[in-house]
């Protein structure tokens, strides 16, 4: 599989959100279309619009999610180990930025930006293509 980073920034670029960024440029290799994608991934933009977790590592644990799950054949037999992919993720993005908060990225506290929003994008597509897409 070609990168999608780039086409994860394109999306950003257009006006995506960082959650919608991530989730629009992969969805196609998890069974969804781009416009349910962008429609169910557009409240975890901003930190959940609340500058909590940022939507970039978000859109990546939703990708997550749709790879990992059972689905309705199998409820509750999969979340803990989407759970477990997701705290992958969580301490991979971490580690790259040293938060996963919106607010802390931003530097909205403490005046010092840890990673730009673009950053934090390529960086959720890098994860995606690491952790999920990897073989």
């Amino acid at each position: 599989m070609e990168s999608r980073v780039e086409k994860a920034v394109e999306l950003h670029h257009k006006g995506y959100n960082c959650a919608q960024s991530i989730v629009c440029a992969y969805c196609d290799l998890f069974g969804i279309d781009e416009e349910t994608a962008y429609k169910a991934s557009e409240a975890f933009g901003f930190g959940m619009g609340q500058m909590e977790v940022c939507g970039a590592l978000t859109g990546a644990c939703m990708l997550a999610g749709l790879k990992n799950s059972g689905g309705l054949a199998q409820v509750g037999k999969t979340k803990a180990q989407t759970y477990k992919l997701d705290r992958v993720l969580g301490e991979a993005f971490r580690e790259m930025n040293k938060s996963v908060l919106c607010r802390d990225l931003k530097g909205v506290e403490t005046g010092v930006v840890l990673r730009s929003c673009d950053g934090c994008v390529e960086d959720g597509a890098r994860l995606v293509e690491k952790y999920l897409l990897e073989d």
